[in-house]
């Protein structure tokens, strides 16, 4: 036995030195930039690893990073006739670049086109095709270590790229649903977890909500709360003509829509046209989709003007008794502050209702989803957070970032559903509630 005492001990020692399995779910924090309306989440990114902050987009197809400071010794470019490639959506190869070396140039690389959701880029002051790139990419997980996904692809984009960002932020972090979006990518390495990410917008001024990766549940929150008891699905639909779609080419939309039916207003239905509900099969239009970029949700014209009646008529009976001030724009109904009662689900307000695929499935928005509290000079009110899109050049309705705040949503791209919460501030929890791991990373 004296003889096994050393082989043993040199099997711990090295044994105590190969990491342990990731922890899953991995985590980011998700802060709104309150200037903005936007939502950031942070990753990290490079070697050695720094924090970057990343627009939240849930219709991109890859994320993107500004590459004109970028410095890793990490980083690769993708040949253009590679096996990764070829996983890619071929938008073209960068036989021979102008610019010296490095990571927004080089030869015989693949190249990406990247979209900034905010504002259009001006393609005549800057350069819009650039590198794809693969290099370390680190979220926490469980246990506040941070786990690495190596090979990460994204793409460069020149400072540019940034107008209309939030201060700080330095490119967009894909979550839709497309082979090069962070939880799908985040799937791909951990294969023996579920492709399924949760989000949860903080409704907080200051406390940020978040994104948990790799896992179904449970969803604890503070006070006990596991979040996925809480869950109603409904089918995701994905748009035939996305965004990355040509007259050539039709591909299907990262992009998450809904099978929404019809709307209700303090329990009665409003009156619209409901084949702009449905995604049109040959011009891509209608139907509803959701969206971290817009900050409130918006309704093509005849829907908002039927809503926003519909609602108005409701506020105005004896169960509310609210009387419409001049309002303040974006917003076209609005009432005096001092006017409006306050509960625990936000104003006392009229519930709206999104009804789904079935009678039964049913989104419920209260006041605090509904409303918007508008502070400015002499100015103190509640306007209906909802505004008017215009006509069909695109979804129907484009549920946007104040209505999803403090409401669980899982996105499960395996089964292709929505698990959905409605507002969680009924469970006596809300968003900013998660319990963070307090490891050192």
């Amino acid at each position: 036995m004296a003889k096994l005492a050393v082989p043993l001990l040199i099997l711990f020692f090295l044994l105590s030195f190969i990491p342990s399995q990731a922890a899953l779910p991995l985590h980011t924090p998700i802060q709104k930039d309150h200037s903005t309306g936007q939502y950031i989440i942070t990753a990290y990114l490079k070697t050695p690893l720094k924090l970057t902050k990343l627009l939240l987009d849930l219709g991109a197809t890859y994320s993107w990073v500004n590459c004109d400071d970028y410095i890793s010794s990490t980083y690769q470019h993708i040949p253009c006739n590679g096996s990764l490639a070829k996983t890619i959506i071929d938008y073209g190869c960068m036989n021979t670049c102008d610019d010296p070396p490095g990571p927004n140039c080089g030869n015989n690389s693949s190249i990406f086109i990247p979209n900034n959701p905010i504002k259009a880029v001006d393609y005549r002051k800057v350069y819009g095709v650039n590198a794809a790139l693969v290099d370390s990419l680190a979220l926490p997980d469980t246990q506040g270590s941070l786990v690495s996904i190596n090979n990460f692809i994204f793409s460069c984009a020149r400072t540019g790229f940034l107008k209309g960002l939030a201060k700080g932020v330095t490119g967009v972090a894909s979550l839709g649903n497309s082979m090069l979006s962070i939880p799908v990518q985040i799937n791909k390495a951990f294969s023996s977890s579920p492709n399924c990410f949760a989000m949860c917008l903080s409704g907080s001024t200051s406390q940020p909500g978040l994104a948990l990766f790799g896992s179904k549940g449970p969803y604890n929150f503070l006070q006990g709360i596991d979040l996925s008891k809480s869950l109603v699905y409904t089918p995701l639909l994905f748009n035939p003509l996305g965004r990355d779609s040509d007259p050539d080419t039709h591909r299907l939309s990262p992009e998450y829509y809904l099978g929404l039916t019809s709307i209700k207003v303090n329990g009665k239905m409003v009156a619209l046209n409901k084949t702009l509900l449905a995604i049109d099969g040959e011009s891509g239009f209608g139907g509803t989709r959701i969206s971290t970029v817009l900050p409130y949700t918006k309704l093509q014209s005849s829907i908002y003007k039927a809503f926003t009646l519909a609602f108005l008529k409701e506020a105005a009976s004896s169960s509310f008794n609210l009387t419409t001030t001049k309002p303040v724009k974006p917003f076209g109904a609005c009432y005096p502050a001092s006017a409006v009662k306050n509960t625990q689900m936000g104003p006392a307000v009229p519930i709206i209702e999104l009804v789904m695929d079935r009678q039964d499935v049913v989104w419920k928005m209260f006041g605090s989803n509904s409303m918007v509290r508008v502070t400015k000079k002499s100015v103190d009110l509640w306007c209906l957070g909802f505004v008017d899109g215009g006509g069909i050049d695109g979804p129907s309705i484009v549920i946007g970032g104040h209505q999803l705040e403090d409401n669980l949503l899982q996105f499960d791209l395996q089964s292709k559903k929505l698990g959905f919460s409605s507002s969680i501030l009924s469970k006596g929890t809300n968003c900013a509630d998660f319990k963070f791991s307090t490891g050192k990373i």
